[in-house]
This record gives structure tokens, C-alpha cells and sequence, in this order.
């Protein structure tokens, strides 16, 4: 992982600013790409036999976040970021679930799908319509 870029290498953040999702959807797919990949490097340490299946638990997730120098001053914010990491690991085995299979096997092209497949759900809703004013009754012959 190169700490200046993050898990995503170039290629991967230029194609989710590709997508044309709303800048607030495509803000939350690079968290959960984020996610996913320090995930997936977490379990490749923790567990090496073992890359795909569940995200790891808490004790190896704080125990990396711990080990990255720029985080290991700082409990508190290395507790938050733990949480954090905790929160998309859930959010992945969900997605995991809808697509068949384990939340570390996901991939870039699997969020994109998801992320376009909710951004079309909420598009395909037809939106209430806003309440008409009253129409002005006619002028009155004097």
C-alpha cells in the first residue's frame, strides 16, 4: 500500500471518477473501495492462507491501524478509524450477501455495480409531485 495514494492505485480512483454518479454517491463508492482494499490487506496479514471471507475482526483491524505510523500517536483516532473500517466491513457483507458471495472477494467492478444499480433504483422512483397552489379565482365585473 503506498501511504501517499492510499490502497487504490491510480488506476482504480480515475476509473470510480469515471462513473457518472452523483459526486456524493461516487464520494461514498471511493470510501467503500477504500474499505474494502485496507480490508483485504489487513486480512492478507492477519490471515495470509486466508484473503477472501469475512472481514477481519476488531482485535486485527485496531492492531494494523496501530501499526501505521502516521495513526499509531493517536488512540483515539485509531479507535474511530477502527470503527470506521468496522462500519464498511458490514456494509461489504451485505453487499457480499446480495451478490453470492464473500464480502474480501468483492471487487472495484462490484461496487461500481452496486453503487449504479442504487443510484438507478432511486432515479426509476418517481418523485411526489409538489402540492399546486389554488388557482386565483377570475376578476369580478365591476
Amino acid at each position: 500500500m503506498n501511504p501517499q495514494l492510499g490502497p487504490l492505485n491510480p488506476q482504480e480512483v480515475a476509473t470510480l471518477d469515471a462513473t457518472l454518479l452523483p459526486v456524493l454517491e461516487r464520494h461514498h463508492l471511493r470510501l467503500l473501495a477504500h474499505g474494502l482494499k485496507t480490508l483485504q490487506a489487513i486480512a492478507a496479514k492477519s490471515r495470509p492462507a486466508q484473503t477472501s471471507g469475512d472481514p477481519p475482526d476488531r482485535a486485527a483491524t485496531l492492531g494494523w491501524v496501530l501499526e501505521q505510523a502516521e495513526i499509531a500517536h493517536d488512540q483515539a483516532f485509531a479507535e474511530l478509524f477502527t470503527d470506521q473500517l468496522e462500519c464498511i466491513g458490514h456494509q461489504l457483507l451485505e453487499l457480499a450477501a446480495q451478490r453470492g458471495c464473500t464480502a474480501l472477494s468483492l471487487n472495484l467492478d462490484d461496487l461500481i455495480g452496486w453503487a449504479q444499480q442504487q443510484a438507478d433504483q432511486r432515479l426509476a422512483t418517481k418523485p411526489p409531485t409538489p402540492p399546486q397552489a389554488e388557482p386565483a379565482p377570475p376578476p369580478q365585473a365591476p
